[in-house]
C-alpha cells in the first residue's frame, strides 16, 4: 500500500476491489513486532480510505498460525525526553503504550469503513484472538483455534478484549474462556457465534474469496453505515439507536449505489453497485 513498507504485513487489492492483509511472519507464530503492529492500523486506515477498496480480508502465512499477539524483542519507538532524576516507568507510560499500540490496532478494524474478514488459518491468541473478535466476519480452518493466553502469561486481556468477547460469547462464557485461558477450538467458536463459518483447511481460502467477492459486488456505502450502526448497537439506548438510524439512512439515500438498486428494482434485473 504505502511507501513505507515494513517486513511481515503486506496488502493487495485484486480487479474487484478485495484488499488482502497479510501477516507474514510464519517463523514467529505470525507475532506482531510494534514496527507490524503499527503498519498494521496503518494498512486499515488507508485501506478504509480507498474508494476502490470494496472488501478485506486479513489473514496470516502458513498453515500453523493467524497470529500469536505481540513479538517480543525488535525495536521500539523512541520516547520523549525525561528529566534526570525521573523514574524508568512514570504513571500513565503502561496506559499510553496499549492505547497507541493494540488499542489503535483493534480500533482500526472496527472503525475500517470496509467490511473485514478473518480468515482464521491457524491458532489466534492473545492479541491476535482479539484481531480476530475485531473483524466482521470470521471464517476458521477446522484446525484453528483461538486462545485468550493472558491469564497463562499473569497479565489481563488487552487489544479490546474485555471489550469485544462478552458482545461475541455472551458474559459468563467470556469469563470462563478469560480466567481460565483454555484453547476454544474453531467448532466451539462456530458454536458461540465467534465464527461465521468452520470448514476444512483446503477450502479456507475459497470460501473467503466467495464471501468477499459477494461484499464487494454489495453497496458498499450502505455495508460501511450498517456496520456503523450494528458496531453502535450495544452502546446505544433505543432512543439514539433510532435517532442514529433515521441518520443513516438518509446520508445512504444519497448514494449512487441506492439510485442504482432502486432503478434496477423498477426495472426487474440485477444491479450494479459501483461502491459509492
Amino acid at each position: 500500500m504505502g511507501e513505507d513498507a515494513v517486513e511481515g504485513i503486506s496488502a493487495s487489492i485484486d480487479d474487484r476491489g478485495v484488499a488482502t492483509v497479510l501477516i507474514d511472519r510464519p517463523d514467529a507464530g505470525n507475532s506482531l513486532t510494534a514496527a507490524m503492529r503499527d503498519a498494521l492500523s496503518d494498512t486499515f486506515d488507508e485501506l478504509s480510505a480507498t474508494l476502490g477498496v470494496r472488501a478485506v480480508i486479513l489473514t496470516g502465512a502458513g498453515d500453523r498460525h493467524f497470529c500469536t499477539g505481540a513479538g517480543l524483542g525488535g525495536p521500539q519507538k523512541p520516547q520523549p525526553a525525561r528529566p534526570d532524576d525521573a523514574p524508568a516507568r512514570a504513571l500513565g507510560d503502561v496506559q499510553r503504550m496499549i492505547r497507541r499500540g493494540w488499542q489503535r490496532l483493534v480500533a482500526s478494524i472496527l472503525d475500517c469503513e470496509k467490511p473485514v474478514i478473518a480468515a482464521v488459518n491457524g491458532t489466534a491468541a492473545g492479541g491476535g484472538a482479539n484481531l480476530v473478535l475485531a473483524c466482521d466476519l470470521v471464517v476458521m480452518a477446522e484446525g484453528a483455534k483461538l486462545i485468550e493466553v493472558f491469564i497463562r502469561r499473569g497479565i489481563i486481556p488487552d487489544a479490546g478484549g474485555c471489550y469485544l468477547l462478552p458482545r461475541a460469547v455472551g458474559m459468563q462464557r467470556a469469563k470462563e474462556l478469560m480466567f481460565l485461558g483454555d484453547d476454544l477450538r474453531a467448532a466451539d467458536c462456530e458454536r458461540f457465534g465467534i465464527a461465521n463459518r468452520v470448514v476444512p483447511a483446503t477450502e479456507l481460502a475459497a470460501t473467503v474469496d466467495e464471501l468477499a467477492g459477494r461484499l464487494a459486488d454489495a453497496p458498499s456505502k450502505a455495508v460501511q453505515m450498517t456496520k456503523w450502526l450494528l458496531n453502535r448497537s450495544f452502546e446505544s439506548d433505543r432512543h439514539a439507536a433510532f435517532e442514529e438510524e433515521g441518520y443513516a439512512q438518509e446520508l445512504v439515500t444519497a448514494t449512487a449505489d441506492m439510485a442504482e438498486g432502486m432503478t434496477a428494482f423498477a426495472q426487474r434485473r440485477d444491479p450494479r453497485f459501483r461502491g459509492w
